[in-house]
């Protein structure tokens, strides 16, 4: 009897992504795993992408596809397509990265096989944006591959998996693995916040282990227009990109990633010991951010500055009279910065 629902859903959320997108679908649908679904939510594309994702979807009955009126953010949209999703294992997809025939079969294998691990990804390579190998002297390659990344998802330790996803620097490319959905659905997901994507990893590495399969099987394209780019110029920026009702607000990026990993410790059930080693790790997690999470204060108290003087110069505004323009006048005017 035929199954109602597949074994595995690939969520692809997309905005603007017509450069790349029929490559990423083409590598797709070109698995040989083929008991899938593919969910495409695209966020108010203003390109060519609604173009290509009609069409093939037109051709392949596996391809599902949904335009948001408006463009949600990143989280939001990263979300809608689990929330769509409706097979036993789950994958997020982008737009401009390229997966190998026997990813999905691989990873479908591992999973089948070791009821305790809960992502399977692949040693991931970095492409250009021609899909040509970086070199190794290449400084893109050397930061965000695993080639020189070494972190012991695979442990046994729960501490030791949470220590490494929480503490050590990486691309999170493993959030792009094969995930048990049923696990998935006990996290928060992506939130609306920057370097969610990291938190969420380092709660699914308390819930379970991850294997990585030993071949070169994913391939995470670096072009100039990535959403990576925003996160190396503001931290906030990227809260912003993740959801952008975060626009205008007083947020503190970095504390919130703090105090997510805390109330991931928290919630995750573990032998006490397990959990006090987490929580201990804390320490060492808090010596490394602690001059951002400083920022986080400075930026905010600019914000509220900022908004006390606006204020203030609106009401001198209008009760305009040369003495309160030379009061005005001499009040230093405050605006957001980089950080």
């Amino acid at each position: 009897m035929k199954r109602e629902n597949p074994r595995v859903s690939i969520g692809l959320p997309v905005y603007n992504g017509a450069r790349f997108l029929r490559t990423a679908i083409e590598a797709i649908l070109q698995q040989t795993f083929v008991d899938f679904e593919l969910i495409i939510s695209d966020n108010a594309s203003n390109d060519a992408t609604e173009e290509i994702c009609r069409e093939y979807a037109a051709k392949d009955r596996r391809i599902r596809y949904y335009r948001n009126k408006q463009n949600i953010g990143a989280s939001p949209n990263f979300n809608r397509v689990f929330g769509l999703a409706r097979g036993e294992y789950f994958k997020w997809a982008a737009h401009d990265d390229v997966c190998a025939p026997e990813l999905l079969e691989r990873c479908v294998a591992v999973l089948d096989k070791s009821p305790d691990v809960v992502l399977c990804h692949s040693i991931a390579k970095v492409i250009d944006d021609n899909g040509n190998l970086l070199q190794k002297d290449d400084d893109l390659y050397v930061k965000w591959t695993n080639e020189n990344i070494k972190l012991r998802t695979d442990s046994i330790k729960p501490q030791e998996r949470f220590r490494d996803l929480a503490c050590c620097p990486h691309s999170c490319y493993q959030v792009f693995g094969l995930i048990r959905t049923n696990v998935l659905k006990t996290t928060p997901l992506i939130d609306n916040y920057g370097r969610s994507d990291k938190v969420l990893l380092a709660r699914l590495g308390l819930l379970g282990r991850f294997y990585e399969v030993p071949e070169n099987l994913f391939f995470l394209r670096r072009h100039a227009t990535q959403s990576i780019n925003i996160n190396a110029q503001s931290v906030h920026s990227f809260s912003i990109w993740f959801d952008p009702s975060n626009r205008g607000k007083i947020i503190f990026p970095r504390c919130r990633n703090f105090f997510e990993y805390f109330a991931a410790i928290k919630q995750v059930p573990l032998p006490w010991l397990d959990k006090l080693a987490c929580y201990l790790t804390l320490g060492e997690l808090l010596q490394q951010e602690w001059q951002g999470m400083a920022k986080d204060l400075a930026v905010a108290t600019i914000q509220i500055l900022d908004k006390f003087y606006r204020t203030l110069n609106s009401n001198l505004n209008s009760s305009y009279s040369p003495k309160t323009d030379l009061i005005f006048n001499r009040i230093p005017r405050l605006s957001m910065t980089k950080q």
